[in-house]
């Protein structure tokens, strides 16, 4: 099918850590995560017409993720599915500091993916294009198919959209900035998190931040700042500081791809900035009601229904 937004990116079967059981047992819930899958759901469920440019393995976790983006209306149509190579996996523990994260990704069919790969005919029927700083940093060849991806939507006139996700895991902060930037300055949306650009840029000024990334040429700035809310900031002036929306949190994980997704979803809708991140920060809020990255993305009427 024709879409609207292309989300390029590494999708992960997630285990997500349960509480303990009286006896001290652990179980995990399986489910669903990777930064642009997740943003490519909740968009899809906000009403966006979407697809997933990616690579999966010929198993078990390869064929969920394709029904998952199934169910979801999710066009997986360019999605390359590999005899070589695997899904990646991931476990999702807690403790009183927050959540943490163990990866199994080397070498999966997600960090494979090359320029050769690229869907050339789908980037330029698309109107938005979204990565994030993990499609470009779980190898070099997915970085630059990223880099080619970008080049190919804004010569058919499609807009871009780049979260920064930084992962230390995946590469050192000096290259990460370079890349991650160079890429941005070719975004019209950048959703960077306020821990990302403190790490990438040293900057600790919100206001700093924004300027940092409208500097680069974007149209539109969300600066993520967690369960604070988010700061926004455009081209034309405009900076709106958003609250965040109170809900009793219980996994905090995937809430910035809910955000992306549906700030996206909202704005392909027709939504001005601001209207779009009001809707996406409540989003974001009620998605960590529930456990693990996919499962509790809200619908758009429990989202309507909590910004009253």
């Amino acid at each position: 099918m024709a879409v609207d937004l292309l989300c390029m990116g590494e999708p992960m079967l997630e285990f997500s850590q349960l509480p303990p059981q009286p006896d001290g047992t652990r179980h995990y819930l399986e489910g669903f995560g990777g930064d642009t899958s997740n943003a490519a759901v909740a968009a899809a469920r906000h009403g966006a017409r979407v697809g997933m440019i990616t690579g999966v393995g010929r198993d078990i976790a390869g064929d969920s993720f394709v029904g998952l983006w199934t169910r979801e209306g999710v066009d997986s149509s360019t999605v390359l599915r590999s005899d070589r190579y695997q899904t990646g996996i991931y476990f999702i523990t807690y403790d009183t500091e927050g959540h943490h994260f163990l990866y199994y990704r080397a070498n999966s069919a997600a960090a494979n993916y090359a320029v050769a790969d690229l869907p050339l005919e789908a980037l330029r029927a698309t109107r938005v294009l979204y990565v994030s700083g993990i499609s470009q940093g779980i190898s070099q060849s997915a970085c630059d198919a990223v880099f080619a991806a970008i080049e190919t939507v804004r010569a058919a006139g499609g807009l871009v959209a780049y979260d920064t996700n930084y992962r230390p895991r995946l590469w050192p902060v000096t290259r990460a900035a370079a890349v991650m930037h160079a890429a941005i300055a070719k975004a019209e949306f950048a959703f960077p998190g306020a821990e990302d650009v403190h790490t990438l840029t040293g900057l600790t000024d919100p206001d700093a931040m924004l300027d940092f990334y409208l500097r680069l040429g974007c149209r539109v700035v969300v600066l993520k700042m967690g369960a604070s809310g988010c700061y926004l900031g455009t081209a034309d002036g405009t900076r709106v500081k958003i609250p965040g929306h109170p809900v009793q949190a219980v996994d905090a994980t995937g809430a910035g791809d809910t955000f992306c997704g549906s700030f996206l979803a909202r704005t392909l809708a027709g939504d001005g900035p601001e209207a779009a991140a009001r809707y996406a920060s409540v989003a974001a809020a009620l998605k960590c009601r529930g456990y693990g990255a996919v499962v509790p993305i809200p619908t758009v009427a429990e989202v309507r229904a909590a910004m009253g």
